[in-house]
């Protein structure tokens, strides 16, 4: 894997680990690692790209083959990325 950024230590809410299974998280850890932020909106992506380069929080938004809706969430410190449902945040 090519990384563009570390992803530092992997945290995953309760209600992600109920409903999105580990060979989806990590293949959406997978993209969201090397850039591909899933399904933001244009807007979210330009600010994904702005913060990849000025080491701001970056987002991304996944959805799991059951049509679970997902968020990443990677710190500015690149000190830790969590995995999340929406109603979680």
């Amino acid at each position: 894997m090519n990384a563009k950024f570390s992803i530092g230590r992997l945290l995953s809410t309760p209600g992600a680990l109920a409903k999105v299974s580990p060979e989806e998280m990590f293949t959406a850890l997978s993209r969201h690692a090397n850039g591909d932020w899933g399904d933001v909106n244009e807007h979210d992506r330009q600010e994904n790209e702005l913060s990849l380069q000025h080491g701001l929080r970056l987002f991304s938004v996944y959805h799991s083959q059951a049509r679970v809706r997902f968020w990443i969430i990677t710190e500015a410190s690149r000190a830790s990325t969590t995995v999340l449902l929406p109603e979680e945040y």
